[in-house]
């Protein structure tokens, strides 16, 4: 089944030509089903880079999407054009009357800064609030993560020696996992970050569970029971050059870079990425809209609370 964005996005052509179904709006609204509604809270300064990343997971299940985009109004984005936004992007104030099946929150490049320090810090609360009792199941990723457990939970973020940048290996602490349904018993994730959650923190709070977790790079993913807040450290939705593209940035910006690890073919950045991950992404996004959106989200969204 498709996923149905608005029909000139730039992600369209993009996912069309990677024979992804993009379903578009006028065809949609002729089914007799109902779509998931999914919102997803872009955070990203390359808006467009991540709508595409995230469309093209979403968009390969058998379930028929129905996505929207927010941004925060009390911050502006220097990196994506106001016609972009103003086109294809509501704000909160637009959908907080709404309920939704799922909801995204994307990382941010603001980790490095206390989470009171964020420019948009008091509307993302008001977000992360309203999406207890408004969404169903809510996906946060990287920052996004950190600052879901921090609001919700209290739990701390902790600066790392040195950038976690690569790809490293995982494992699913919580065999049982319906999220991690069909996994193989490692799987490779993408991370870029300069800070962690600590897994005794996670431990230490009543309701929440560990699933999946690294040697290399600690704690993944999260839920807590039920699955209406699933929190992913790591970037699964990374395409095959983002670490390139961050790692050139960084050597030309004359910042502090290591090459990403396990990335590029023996570790030559002259040489192509390997990309070793791409295959558990698409099953962990198929799973979390399976099992924790489809499956148990109401058949009337208004009863969703």
């Amino acid at each position: 089944m498709p996923i149905k964005i608005p029909n000139d996005l730039p992600a369209v052509k993009t996912l069309e030509s990677e024979n992804i179904f993009v379903m578009t709006e006028k065809r949609a609204i002729t089914q007799d089903i109902r779509p998931l509604k999914i919102l997803l809270l872009n955070l990203m300064p390359k808006k467009i880079e991540t709508e595409t990343q995230l469309s093209r997971l979403l968009g390969n299940s058998p379930l028929q999407v129905d996505m929207e985009f927010i941004h925060t109004k009390s911050y502006h984005s220097k990196n994506t054009s106001p016609e972009h936004l103003f086109q294809f992007y509501k704000t909160f104030d637009d959908v907080k009357d709404r309920n939704f099946d799922g909801m995204i929150i994307t990382g941010a490049p603001v980790e490095q800064m206390d989470f009171c320090e964020v420019e948009y810090w008091d509307e993302l609360c008001e977000i992360m609030e309203w999406s207890k009792t408004h969404v169903h199941s809510t996906l946060h990723i990287c920052w996004g993560a950190q600052a879901g457990l921090y609001y919700h939970y209290g739990i701390k973020k902790y600066p790392l020696d040195n950038k976690l940048f690569g790809i490293f290996p995982h494992k699913t602490d919580y065999k049982k996992s319906i999220l991690f349904r069909g996994f193989d018993d490692v799987f490779m994730v993408p991370h870029s970050r300069h800070t962690e959650i600590k897994r005794e923190d996670v431990e230490s709070v009543k309701g929440l569970k560990i699933l999946s977790s690294s040697k290399e790079a600690g704690v993944f993913a999260i839920s807590n029971k039920g699955g209406r807040q699933i929190f992913i450290t790591g970037h699964p939705e990374y395409d095959a050059n983002t670490l390139d593209n961050e790692y050139k940035r960084d050597l030309s910006e004359g910042k502090p870079i290591s090459i990403p690890v396990n990335y590029y073919k023996n570790n030559d950045p002259n040489k192509p990425p390997v990309v070793s991950w791409r295959s558990h992404a698409n099953l962990l996004y198929s799973n979390w809209l399976n099992y924790f959106v489809y499956q148990t989200t109401p058949y009337d969204i208004s009863e969703i609370k």
